[in-house]
């Protein structure tokens, strides 16, 4: 591939608990997936990673995610159709709101967590997603794990879909993430993710945790803002794809 979108998780941190530096990643990512509030982050936190973005040219993505802030929204909710229809159109608008008070604008989604990797595989979940999303603003992007069921049912509905990698998430051969409960789920060897990444770009494969090959289509690497080390994977997978020939450049329209 000739260029490819770097994205990471920001705009989860509160007083109590700092979970990464945004103000560092900021200068790094050409895609932001700022959280709405739900699984983490506060408003006036939110607010000042928006306008650092802004400042930045980093591209604004929301990150929904299920109302589980004491879990960082990583555990399953059970939920219906209605209210998570709600939720997710609540923390879609109110981060629409704050991004045009920083002089931006959210250009794509991107589900958080538990709801990310549900709706890479329950195809009702997806839908209700799909629906708040249509709901809010149908130009939105949506962008979700590569084989995932939620980008079929979003192209069904209209909907422009992207797809993403992980840099730092151990994949299983059928191209799913590894449980984060499982030893070798989060990488955080910077060189070797980054060798990892520049393997991807190059041949459109990943290795699996078992040793065999993942082939992946996305036009996204995503790099987690809470990963320990994510700072230097971020930097040092940007540094070897443009050392091998590979510009880095949104995926989606501009923020500002």
């Amino acid at each position: 591939m000739a260029s490819i979108d770097l994205n990471s998780d920001l705009g989860e941190n509160t007083l109590d608990r700092i979970v990464g530096d945004d103000a560092a990643m900021l200068e790094i990512v050409t895609s932001a997936n700022v959280a709405c509030g739900f699984h983490a982050g506060s408003p006036e936190g939110i607010r000042s990673t928006l306008d650092a973005a802004v400042r930045n040219g980093v591209v604004i993505g929301a990150h929904p995610g299920y109302r589980d802030y004491e879990n960082f929204g990583r555990t399953n909710v059970e939920i219906d159709s209605a209210t998570l229809q709600a939720h997710v159109e609540y923390q879609l608008g109110a981060l629409e709101g704050l991004a045009k008070a920083a002089g931006g604008r959210v250009a794509y989604v991107k589900p958080h967590g538990a709801l990310y990797n549900t709706i890479a595989r329950d195809e009702r979940q997806a839908a209700d997603v799909v629906a708040a999303i249509k709901a809010i603003d149908p130009d939105l992007v949506l962008l979700g794990l590569a084989g995932g069921v939620v980008l079929e049912v979003a192209s069904r509905a209209g909907l422009a879909v992207a797809a993403e990698a992980f840099a730092d998430r151990a994949y299983q051969p059928d191209g799913q993430l590894v449980s984060r409960t499982q030893e070798g789920a989060v990488l955080h060897d910077a060189t070797a993710v980054a060798e990892r990444m520049v393997r991807f770009a190059e041949t459109g494969v990943i290795r699996a945790i078992d040793g065999t090959d993942v082939r992946v289509d996305a036009q996204s690497i995503c790099v987690h803002g809470d990963s320990a080390g994510a700072i230097a994977m971020a930097t040092e997978t940007k540094r070897m794809l443009q050392e091998a020939g590979i510009a880095i450049a949104p995926f989606a329209g501009r923020g500002a």
